[in-house]
């Protein structure tokens, strides 16, 4: 079952999401059928929420960069800040050339990150 499958949020949102997931040199593929992820080594480190938001995972670092470039706030989840994420604004989620330079730099960043064990 490919990933969105049973997403309720806005399609077009989700249809710009997959495409900047394809777009990357990545290996990544969109997971989760209501909740549209994608995870390298047990990392989640993108994901599309319910009201069609994207957040990226970013080092320090680039979070910084990021967020002097485009702004965007915290991102919160189920009543909580997700510590190392930033909120992709509608615009750039529009512009899949530079959204996806953005997520191949996540992937790559995540993939310095130790393999997290499986549950198996």
């Amino acid at each position: 079952m490919p990933g969105g499958s049973k997403y309720r949020g806005p399609p077009e949102a989700l249809e710009l999401y997959t495409q900047t997931v394809n777009a990357s040199r990545s290996e990544s593929v969109v997971k989760g059928a209501k909740n549209p992820y994608t995870s390298r080594n047990g990392h989640m480190f993108s994901f599309l929420d319910i009201e069609g938001g994207m957040a990226l995972r970013l080092s320090d670092e680039l979070r910084e960069e990021f967020l002097s470039a485009y702004g965007g706030g915290p991102v919160i989840q189920y009543g909580s800040v997700m510590q190392g994420y930033v909120s992709v604004p509608d615009n750039l989620l529009g512009n899949t050339d530079e959204l996806t330079a953005w997520f191949m730099k996540s992937y790559n960043w995540i993939g310095t990150l130790e393999p997290k064990p499986t549950r198996k």
